[in-house]
């Protein structure tokens, strides 16, 4: 991957994968199936994470669909087939994915394009950071075909109100782009045509600063999210001095003295 010229791989791929100036694009691309998230699919983004969290230029992820849709969810023909793999390999796969969007160390953000239902409404909820389309509509529907969204509750809770959440999964019921935005669920909702301006703006952003504190940062967040309070601060107390040990840090400060920009190293 480089940081000069944009890398694509598989230009058939279900999952495309693009690193430019500072930004992994990740584009679900099979629109013709509404960018089902099929056990391929999710080890192809397994795989793609994976090498994006080795490459130095790639400091920012952005999740995508192709088409007018982010993803529709898992393939459920498949998981309706005797002996297919769908149902099993999603059930095996979705954690190692969620778990592993944890651990990147680098943001990820959701470029929700289209609607994101049950699978794909748990990839948002599972990305760092999330901006819709206003148009787009999200939604755990699987209740209506008698299934649950198991997997998917353990990121939408951690975004979403108990009650309000436990209302999206046990109704299967959609919501606007506005209304995620409003219980949490997605940062914002923006016209589309802003879409790709106001994501490409915070990914601008979230590149600029320090990829080690950044790493640092998001490591501890998410591993004291289900901490109790006292557990929590103790924990990031230890964090934070971890933190004031890097070469950034302390660039940072100096730059913030000298009243420069920092030059930042990684270290």
């Amino acid at each position: 991957m480089s940081e000069t010229a944009p890398s694509q791989e598989g230009g058939d791929s279900e999952v495309l994968c693009a690193v430019s100036d500072g930004v992994a694009r990740l584009t679900l691309n099979r629109p013709d199936k509404r960018n089902p998230l099929s056990p391929a699919v999710i080890g192809a983004l397994l795989g793609h994470l994976e090498r994006i969290k080795q490459d130095p230029a790639a400091r920012v992820v952005v999740i995508t669909g192709a088409g007018k849709v982010f993803s529709a969810g898992g393939d459920l023909s498949a998981m309706g087939r005797p002996g297919a793999s769908g149902g099993q390999g999603i059930a095996g796969t979705l954690p190692d994915l969620f778990l592993a969007m944890t651990r990147l160390g680098k943001p990820t953000v959701a470029m929700v394009n289209g609607h994101a239902l049950a699978g794909g409404c748990g990839l948002v909820a599972a990305c760092d950071m999330a901006i819709a389309a206003d148009d787009a509509q999200l939604g755990t529907p699987e209740i209506n075909v008698g299934l649950w969204p198991m997997m998917i509750m353990a990121v939408i809770f951690r975004s979403v109100g108990r009650k309000r959440g436990l209302e999206l999964v046990a109704t299967g019921e959609r919501i606007s782009a506005a209304e995620a935005a409003a219980i949490g669920l997605i940062n914002r909702a923006v016209p589309r045509e802003r879409l790709e301006g106001e994501v490409a703006a915070l990914c601008a952003r979230l590149a600029s600063k320090s990829p080690r504190i950044m790493e640092l940062g998001l490591t501890g967040f998410h591993a004291t999210a289900d901490l109790d309070l006292e557990p929590a601060l103790r924990e990031l107390q230890q964090r934070f001095l971890e933190v004031l040990g890097t070469e950034d840090a302390r660039e940072g400060l100096m730059a913030f003295l000298e009243k420069r920009a920092p030059a930042w190293r990684g270290r």
